[in-house]
């Protein structure tokens, strides 16, 4: 086997890495690392995909071992945050426990896109590393509007925010994917204010501003749907 074909497969078990070590550090108290992690998993998830194409080297393998790595990266150490976050914010034993749906529906989420072939151009539901990053950049929304922080880190809205964001992973809605076909401005308006905002919240705000732009992300693709359906 050629040297080349393990280079995607090395940046997947990075993605994987990343997603471990994140668990670790928001087990032992740090949950607003979480979010790091989550975006170096990112980073290595869009770039192994990348390298396989640019190497043509893309096969089952690499497609299940991508799978794999994103369940630990993007859907249990964003489970692990939900309830470090529920646990320090309540005494009631068992409700941190209510959080671990967004681990049990990532694992759904993954194994159905691998067989939607409907995934093309548009996801349906929720991707997995849009959910990681909204929950895990919650702390530092929270810091940066402490008149919201109170309800916000509140037990009873974190499991609210674990359903909610949980059950969208697997809604069947069509959202925005950032595959272009052409670049006119018509038929990409709506990527093209995706884009627009996010850079303009996270200069504005770091990363206090990503959950801000996946929900504005959410509002646009249901947008999009109403007024340009396919």
């Amino acid at each position: 086997m050629k040297i080349k074909s393990h280079i995607p497969n090395s940046l997947t078990l990075l993605n994987l890495l990343s997603g471990v070590i994140g668990i670790i550090w928001v087990i032992n108290g740090n949950i607003v690392s979480g979010a790091y992690f989550i975006l170096f998993a990112a980073v290595f998830d869009f770039f192994d995909g990348f390298a396989a194409r640019l190497l043509h080297v893309q096969g089952e393998l690499g497609k299940q071992l991508d799978s794999l790595a994103d369940l630990v990266s993007f859907g249990v150490l964003p489970g692990m945050i939900l309830f470090q976050m529920t646990k320090v914010s309540t005494e009631i034993e068992w409700l941190p426990y209510l959080t671990l749906i967004v681990p049990l529906l990532s694992a759904m989420r993954l194994a159905k896109f691998n067989l939607d072939t409907r995934q093309s151009d548009k996801f349906i539901g929720l991707p997995t590393p849009a959910n990681a990053l909204f929950i895990s950049t919650l702390p530092y929304f929270a810091i940066q509007w402490p008149s919201v922080g109170t309800w916000l880190t509140s037990p009873f809205f974190l499991i609210g925010i674990a359903w909610l964001f949980a059950i969208l992973l697997l809604v069947e809605l069509p959202l925005i994917a950032l595959k272009f076909k052409s670049y006119s401005f018509a038929a990409n308006k709506f990527r093209y204010a995706l884009i627009s905002i996010g850079l303009l919240l996270l200069l504005s705000f770091g990363l206090a501003g990503i959950p801000i732009l996946i929900l504005a992300y959410l509002g646009l693709s249901v947008a999009e749907n109403i007024i340009s359906p396919e």
